[in-house]
């Protein structure tokens, strides 16, 4: 029974970090661009206390920049394997005040508010770092690892083909890659439909 939990919660924090990202391509509340930069910034902090501003920058660049030696997501041009590369990614976005804001939270709410520290870490802290892995395989080393054949598409990323259910519940969709590229002012929730008529022209 615990690992569906787990499962679950690891869904809804990828959940809560899509929507962030939707935010800093402005299509979460389009109508007033502070409050969606709020939602933004508030999904962030629940998810790890990451800063809103510092990612929102940086993943401009990375769209701009796509697999780059100055893209921010890319991996440092030597290791190029999933776990190195994973690493390299990391270190760009945590820096040791959101380690210390979070063990911190943690250490309140166990002392504080007498949370089992078993519910805390299979609840929380699992599902938060397994989410961190879904992110990255799904939305920056599958679609932007290079092909034998070398790049083909100007933005530098590969959609991975996959049922419309099965692309959902991996990644909201994430692996709709070229086409977030392409499209980056598309929310997830249409990248399917994007893809679908890309088919149709091809």
């Amino acid at each position: 029974m615990l690992l569906p939990i787990i499962l679950w919660q690891t869904f809804i924090y990828t959940g809560l970090f899509i929507t962030a990202h939707d935010a800093m391509h402005g299509v979460v509340f389009p109508q007033n661009t502070k409050v969606n930069h709020f939602i933004g910034s508030l999904c962030l902090s629940l998810y790890g206390f990451l800063p809103y501003q510092k990612l929102l920058k940086k993943h401009w660049l990375h769209h701009h920049n796509p697999a780059s030696e100055i893209d921010p997501d890319f991996h440092n041009g030597k290791q190029k394997n999933f776990i190195a590369w994973y690493f390299h990614f990391m270190k760009g976005y945590w820096s040791w005040t959101q380690i210390i804001a979070l063990t911190s939270i943690y250490n309140i709410v166990h002392y504080v508010f007498h949370i089992p520290k078993d519910n805390l870490t299979y609840f929380w802290v699992i599902p938060s770092l397994v989410s961190s892995l879904q992110l990255f395989y799904f939305g920056t080393f599958l679609p932007h690892s290079e092909p034998e054949s070398g790049y083909s598409e100007p933005h530098r990323a590969q959609t991975i083909s996959r049922p419309i259910w099965w692309s959902f519940i991996t990644c909201y969709h994430f692996g709709y890659h070229e086409e977030h590229h392409e499209y980056p002012h598309v929310s997830w929730w249409q990248l399917p439909e994007i893809y679908q008529k890309k088919l149709g022209i091809r």
